[in-house]
């Protein structure tokens, strides 16, 4: 029997007393016959059960879910706790026209200057075209939609002849694609552009509908049980200012994993180093941007899935708060932890598109009671000069608990920089219970895939899922109802501690993930693989944007 633990009320907690612990998993990295001979066990109705209580106890997640007492109440969603007006930001209406928002978003922004970019009638030379640069193309007649539509099509049609595969779609159709461009470039020609996104081209992660497309999910199955009729809100927001779909963009199955692995499309490689994984598990969304094909991309994101792609593959990535984008019409819609986001080249273009795909649900309006969206105001020097105002907060044992201190060390020079160049402070601070936190946020996200998947499951698809999948699902399977609201109990917990942090500071800075891109084996690209040390490593700075 384990020995009781009581935790004080977080109110009373003494920070004096807190003491940062280095997180170890401990797991078995698996692949080829180890990894199916594995999940033969993990499945087993009773060595199952053992193994799995087995990994939860060596990692303390028994003391934490099971054995302590946890005095705050649970809290099943997220919340909005009132807060201070923002300096230098614009009120968004999220009833407005997406178009419209846009437009909004667009104000905020620097002026653009196309000098910078262009010279005379000559194309620039290589480098990330921004939502601003194709739009002041088409405008000035340099370049068509349909143009880009054709030069895009022949490298997408070209990916899986390379050496090796470089999957970035899973669902393509070039027919498609020319008459949304033709539609593009007429609108253009008749001097009626729907937006600054029109003729701009994204790919949607394959978790989210895009019509005609299927949905699968990265499965081999789910088109099977789930058909799309439509778009997804999101998408359809998108549409309504003239984006170009290009397809649904390859992932981890179902977003079970880290680093963007799949033996079911093939897998999708990073595009600054072929022999390193994208991470995940929107691999095909940052592949595709990173790679320069699209300007942007919508991925999903629950614990980390935008921003470790993003972060492995240089571009940005937004966990956008939970119930800003509506999650209608996406695979992972019935939890409390996943949310829609962009992923984009640069930061202004994330504020464009986020600005098309704003806008809570009707449920989470009445539920969640979230205050009107803001963009921040740019356009000014005076506005941009808010920067220096900020306080960051930084924790700087965890800040530095990274697999090479070549992350922590640029981290740093950036912070160094901000201050610099702008006067920003850092404050140290503590952030107490990390492995708590991340203990309830896979309790948490785990139990909803799981309430989500089972009756699929039991239906026999279970078994078509990969087998790292199929690892993540006995894990999930294993935790109990009393489980999952200790996790939601140590949630407040945990909001508390921030809501704390936040009167002294205005951001939490760390890095992105723990460590670059990891290479991949080639024994993990039939099969797939378990890692959990890597996973650990990725998603060691993520899970407090789960709060």
């Amino acid at each position: 029997m384990g020995k009781k633990r009581v935790m004080v009320p977080a109110k009373d907690l003494d920070l004096s007393t807190v003491k940062y612990e280095h997180e170890v998993i401990k797991a078995p990295h698996l692949t080829g016959s180890m990894l199916k001979l594995f999940v033969r066990m993990v499945e087993a109705p009773v060595l199952g059960s053992l193994i799995m209580s087995f990994l939860k106890k060596q990692n303390k997640m028994v003391e934490m879910l099971q054995n302590t007492v946890i005095p705050e109440a649970p809290m099943f969603k997220p919340e909005f706790p009132p807060q201070d007006a923002e300096p230098s930001v614009v009120i968004v209406d999220e009833e407005r026209k997406p178009e419209d928002r846009v437009e909004l978003a667009l104000k905020c922004l620097p002026h653009y200057d196309p000098a910078c970019c262009w010279s005379g009638d000559s194309l620039p030379s290589f480098r990330y075209w921004k939502i601003r640069d194709y739009a002041y193309a088409y405008r000035s007649k340099l370049v068509t939609p349909s143009m880009v539509a054709e030069k895009i099509i022949s490298i997408i049609e070209d990916c899986n002849y390379h050496k090796p595969p470089t999957p970035l779609l899973i669902s393509f159709d070039a027919e498609d694609i020319r008459k949304q461009a033709a539609a593009s470039t007429q609108r253009f020609e008749e001097g009626n552009p729907l937006s600054i996104l029109d003729g701009i081209f994204m790919a949607i992660k394959d978790d989210i509908d895009c019509y005609p497309h299927p949905s699968k999910g990265a499965t081999t199955w789910m088109h099977e049980v789930r058909s799309v009729e439509k778009d997804a809100v999101c998408v359809s927001r998108l549409r309504s200012c003239g984006v170009i779909l290009v397809g649904k963009a390859n992932m981890h199955e179902l977003g079970m994993g880290t680093t963007g692995n799949n033996p079911n499309y093939g897998t999708t490689r990073n595009p600054h180093a072929l022999e390193r994984y994208t991470g995940g598990s929107s691999s095909g969304p940052a592949a595709i941007v990173a790679s320069g094909l699209c300007s942007a991309a919508l991925g999903t994101d629950g614990g980390g899935s935008v921003r470790i792609p993003s972060s492995l593959c240089g571009v940005v990535g937004l966990k956008t708060t939970y119930g800003r984008t509506s999650m209608e019409g996406s695979i992972c819609d019935a939890g409390t932890v996943e949310i829609i986001g962009p992923i984009a080249s640069t930061v202004e273009d994330i504020i464009l598109v986020y600005a098309a795909i704003l806008g809570s649900s009707p449920e989470d309006r009445i539920s969640l009671r979230p205050p009107p969206p803001c963009f921040p105001d740019l356009s000014s020097l005076e506005n941009a000069n808010t920067l220096g105002s900020l306080r960051l907060g930084k924790y700087t044992e965890w800040f530095n608990d990274v697999h090479s201190t070549d992350i922590s060390d640029v981290c740093e020079d950036v912070l160094k920089l901000l201050s610099k160049s702008h006067g920003c402070e850092t404050i140290e601070i503590v952030i107490p219970e990390l492995h708590e936190m991340r203990t309830a946020h896979v309790v948490s996200i785990g139990s909803e895939t799981q309430c989500s998947l089972n009756p699929d499951c039991e239906d026999g698809k279970g078994v078509k899922l990969t087998y790292d999948t199929r690892i993540s699902m006995a894990l999930f399977r294993s935790f109990t109802a009393s489980d999952y609201v200790a996790a939601q109990c140590l949630r407040r917990r945990i909001m508390h501690h921030h809501m704390e942090i936040f009167k002294k500071v205005d951001v939490i800075v760390t890095p992105t993930t723990g460590m670059t891109a990891p290479k991949i084996p080639s024994s993990a690209l039939k099969d797939g693989e378990t890692d959990m040390q890597v996973t650990a490593y990725l998603m060691r700075f993520i899970i407090a944007g789960w709060l």
